[in-house]
């Protein structure tokens, strides 16, 4: 059986950022049946439509490397209760030009991180309002908001919290058992 290739995007750039540390531990987590790379989205430029025609090479490589993955994990903090601006550029980029959408049909889930208690609970959602217009058929459970993640891991980023940990496991079975069912 080949392995579910899935792609993580996280929604945050800095450094010791904890959604990175979340995405990783996913990544640790995993069945063997998964396979999950981070796609880094730093190096896009904002996106603005009349670059559609002669895309920049950042946008070109990022949508290939999209097309190449089976499923789409979202791991993203919560900015003023919202979607950080460049996770949502790079779901720009990825979704266009129009009718070329490197997300379609692709099956997804969105993993939230915060330091506060609600664990991102606003770009959580906000996040799977867009993929519902972006053909990303989100798995509804479980929800995952990882809340007081400064909490969670210890100075290396490594997950020392055993609740969490039991409960990325169980979540990661989720989404393979979710991909395997609404893969195109």
């Amino acid at each position: 059986m080949n392995k579910i290739r899935t792609a993580i995007l996280v929604g945050s750039l800095r450094k010791g950022s904890y959604s990175r540390m979340v995405a990783q531990a996913l990544m640790a987590l995993a069945p063997s049946s998964v396979e999950l790379e981070i796609l880094e989205i730093a190096q896009l430029s904002m996106y603005n439509q009349d670059l559609d025609e002669s895309s920049p090479k950042p946008w070109m490589e990022f949508r290939k490397k999209l097309h190449d993955f089976d499923s789409i994990l979202f791991v993203t903090p919560e900015y003023n209760r919202s979607v950080p601006g460049v996770l949502n550029n790079a779901i720009d980029i990825a979704s266009r030009p129009y009718g070329e959408n490197s997300l379609s049909g692709k099956p997804g889930a969105v993993v939230s991180v915060s330091v506060g208690a609600m664990g991102g609970f606003g770009a959580n959602h906000q996040l799977r309002q867009s993929l519902v217009f972006l053909n990303v058929p989100a798995m509804a459970q479980p929800e995952a908001y990882i809340g007081e993640a400064a909490k969670l891991f210890d100075k290396d980023g490594k997950l020392t919290n055993e609740s969490t940990r039991l409960f990325l496991t169980k979540f990661m079975l989720s989404f393979v058992q979710w991909v395997e069912k609404n893969k195109i």
